[in-house]
């Protein structure tokens, strides 16, 4: 029998077929068990941290806390069947995060176009870096709560004070992050673009932004949480124009209202979780593995 014989003899090909077959199945169940339990130990460590603080939670509330005390902290069924549950006060909720949100927005916006436009300008010479980057540790040492009073005085208590409160904290890490990631690109592609007499145009658009961009979305996340952060803080002490998040926390403080008032706060710690889940799925969307930490676990 020829070689071609042997290889499309019908018993050998089912031969063969039946014993892949076994091996492929198994290949499948491997990836299957394997992605369980990537899945699993990505779930599994929050979810039995956040059964130990409710745990925790329900101990004080119920077992530490004096009855007529237990308003400092409602147990967590009584905050949800009043602060979620009731939709009156969902409602409220929803639309002053939804302004909290708005201006949560146009801070941090504003912050990377002014963040970015800094970046640039002192990542192209030496002297200017030095000349700016000073007065930007300023701006970031500054306690925001102590120049809330100037700021509404200067601005007014509205929407716009809200929004400069968020660029003021939000602003630094762009800089930062921006400014480190544009001077990291390698020493011997500058050469290699200064060898070509490549502007410097083509040298920021070409080398010194794509390697940048991890660092830039670093920056991007720990600023979008400081805008929401901002946005609230703004609103707390500016009470004029669309009632926000912050209007309701301290609304709330004050009529000892304390389910509404942690119902509040979850809302406004999801906000800030969105925001920076955001754009570490965009970070990994536009640049992929480049973005992600190497890890030894």
């Amino acid at each position: 029998m020829s070689v071609d014989d042997q290889i499309h003899d019908p018993a050998d090909v089912e031969s063969v077929q039946a014993g892949a077959m076994p091996l492929a199945v198994q290949s499948r169940g491997a990836s299957v068990q394997s992605r369980g339990a990537s899945v699993a130990g990505s779930v599994l460590p929050p979810l039995a941290v956040g059964v130990i603080i409710l745990g925790v939670w329900y101990f004080i509330s119920l077992v530490v806390l004096d009855p007529k005390r237990r308003f400092l902290l409602q147990p967590p069924h009584e905050v949800w069947s009043v602060g979620f549950a009731d939709w009156d006060n969902l409602s409220t909720m929803l639309e002053g995060m939804w302004s909290s949100t708005k201006v949560a927005f146009w801070g941090l916006l504003i912050a990377i176009l002014l963040g970015f436009l800094l970046a640039i300008v002192m990542s192209q010479a030496k002297v200017v870096e030095r000349a700016i980057f000073p007065y930007a540790v300023v701006l970031q040492a500054i306690p925001i709560l102590a120049i809330v009073p100037l700021i509404g005085f200067w601005f007014g208590y509205g929407f716009a004070s809200r929004v400069l409160v968020c660029v003021i904290i939000a602003l630094f890490p762009i800089v930062v992050n921006t400014l480190f990631g544009l001077l990291s690109a390698d020493q011997g592609m500058h050469d290699l673009f200064t060898l070509h007499k490549a502007n410097r145009l083509t040298r920021l658009r070409r080398l010194m932004f794509p390697a940048a961009l991890p660092a830039v979305f670093a920056g991007l996340r720990i600023s979008a949480g400081l805008s929401v952060i901002g946005a609230i803080v703004g609103d707390f002490f500016f009470g004029q124009g669309e009632v926000g998040i912050g209007q309701l926390l301290k609304r709330y403080a004050n009529r000892l209202e304390g389910e509404q008032l942690f119902a509040s706060v979850i809302l406004s710690s999801a906000l800030g979780v969105s925001v920076f889940l955001f754009f570490g799925w965009l970070s990994g969307r536009l640049i992929g593995k480049w973005a992600g930490e190497s890890r030894g676990r």
